[in-house]
């Protein structure tokens, strides 16, 4: 569902998909090639939030801002994750049920493990990999590390255009 609010409503560009079930109100710009997935909420009370291009936001994710988000370009945020956050750099990979609380932010080429706390106002910076409640940078991404986010981002770009394509049984 799309809702307006505060006389800004949801902006999603054609080649993106949004899933019938996930809630999207506010101020929220959706890039070309993401997808939004079902149980997704997305709600930007006060501010912008941008969902880059080929960023995917898997079931149940929330994304909520009371200012403004930035989530960058091909970025998967797994399963149940809570992003409290002001930006995530591009090719990033939120593990499931991670948190990223008020006034954080994490850098490009990062990932956060599953389960993970990121703390308010902290921050990780690029290329890095964050576990832990709190979490904690435990080092530097390997090539392996970097495979990974590449293909995950990949792999649901392709789904969402495969679901975009499909439609519904509704129509």
């Amino acid at each position: 569902m799309l809702r307006s609010l505060g006389g800004k409503s949801p902006q999603v560009h054609p080649t993106a998909f949004v899933s019938e079930f996930a809630y999207v109100v506010g101020d929220v710009r959706i890039g070309p090639y993401a997808s939004i997935w079902p149980g997704v909420v997305l709600r930007s009370d006060r501010g912008v939030m941008t969902i880059g291009e080929g960023t995917n936001i898997q079931d149940g994710s929330i994304c909520h801002a009371d200012g403004d988000l930035t989530i960058g370009d091909y970025v998967t945020l797994g399963h149940a994750v809570i992003c409290h956050a002001e930006t995530v750099g591009d090719h990033c990979l939120l593990g499931n049920n991670c948190t990223l609380n008020d006034k954080s932010s994490v850098g490009s080429w990062c990932i956060i493990a599953a389960g993970a706390v990121l703390l308010e106002g902290r921050n990780v910076p690029d290329n890095s990999i964050a576990a832990g409640i709190p979490a904690k940078v435990l080092g530097p991404l390997t090539d392996k590390h970097y495979e990974l986010v590449k293909f995950n981002a990949d792999e649901y770009v392709k789904l969402g255009q495969e679901y975009k394509s499909e439609g519904t049984l509704e129509g």
